[in-house]
């Protein structure tokens, strides 16, 4: 399904840059394929984000460019159909996130592919190394294992007596298991106890709560597609079982959630728009270096913390990026 039409047409006439010269002798209009492994409404503000800095770059969807959305609605079996189905669009770029990367990549060692959010590239295959990619991927990692402690830590401030922690996550992301593993190496050197809880699908989610009842004192979830999808639903029955939540991306606290720290995903999908367009320029994806996150976000939702009788310490508020009451 594609995402709403941009109304907004900024001036100029048409690129005439190598892949966008060849779409165009083709008869269509150079074309993106757009892989998002949530829902659209939970990418929404990445994807804008993405098309955002393409508009500032020349790029304006419908008049000299084309982008097929495609969402997985966090069902990792759906990467291989739409990667399928972009090889057979012949579009000219994919972007997406790095476990979808994954089957795209296996799906096409032609179509340059641009990732993002992948916490380890070159473990997962996607590129030879972070310097010198090779082949048709590169993109954007999302380092995730010294985040991870200062979650923790950030959440050890607002409870200081922690010691029982839930970790929730899905077990079909490769990339939430290793990010649960994380936690747990962490957890233990903090001297906390850990009980996880592993989900495949929407439905798990309420089973996942029922085990955990009593079981633990905070809830940690992995940032991965199907928790994205179902964000409000974990942060309701998180707040029903009394647990407060930390989270890698500030759109989960944004639906109820606790707090978060992580990469602004924002703005490495703005940054993805950068590699789109060098790669609709000519540029080959084995000669743009995979890069890495600048930019952390500390998020902490003072509606929930009143809801769950927490009290955040005003010197971690003094240091959040965004606060909300």
């Amino acid at each position: 399904m594609k995402r709403r039409e941009f109304m907004t047409l900024l001036g100029g006439a048409a690129v005439t840059w190598p892949l966008a010269a060849r779409a165009q002798q083709a008869g269509r209009l150079p074309t993106i394929g757009f892989l998002g492994a949530a829902t659209a409404s939970a990418w929404e503000p990445w994807s804008a984000a993405f098309a955002q800095r393409l508009r500032e770059l020349g790029w304006i969807e419908g008049l000299n460019l084309a982008i097929e959305y495609r969402w997985a609605d966090g069902r990792s079996e759906r990467f291989e159909e739409i990667a399928t189905e972009f090889v057979r669009l012949k579009v000219d770029v994919v972007v997406t996130g790095g476990n979808a990367a994954i089957a795209v990549k296996r799906a096409t060692s032609v179509i340059p592919i641009v990732f993002v959010l992948a916490v380890d590239p070159v473990g997962m295959g996607l590129v030879a190394s972070l310097s010198h990619p090779g082949g048709n991927v590169t993109g954007l990692s999302n380092q995730q294992a010294d985040t991870a402690g200062k979650r923790l830590e950030l959440l050890r401030e607002v409870l200081p007596d922690l010691r029982r922690l839930a970790i929730m996550a899905s077990v079909d992301f490769p990339e939430a298991e290793q990010e649960a593993r994380d936690v747990q190496a962490i957890s233990k050197r903090l001297g906390l106890d850990v009980v996880t809880s592993e989900i495949r699908r929407a439905e798990d989610i309420s089973t996942a709560f029922r085990t955990l009842k009593g079981q633990a004192e905070a809830l940690y979830v992995t940032a991965d597609a199907l928790a994205n999808s179902n964000r409000m639903r974990i942060n309701a029955l998180a707040l029903a079982a009394r647990l407060p939540t930390v989270y890698g991306t500030r759109g989960m606290v944004e639906a109820g959630g606790f707090m978060s720290y992580g990469a602004n995903y924002s703005d490495l999908f703005r940054r993805a728009g950068n590699y789109a367009d060098k790669i609709l320029r000519g540029a080959k994806p084995a000669d743009l270096p995979v890069e890495q996150p600048t930019k952390f976000d500390l998020v902490v939702n003072l509606i929930t913390a009143e809801a769950l009788g927490l009290t955040v310490p005003p010197t971690l508020l003094s240091t959040a990026d965004e606060v909300i009451e």
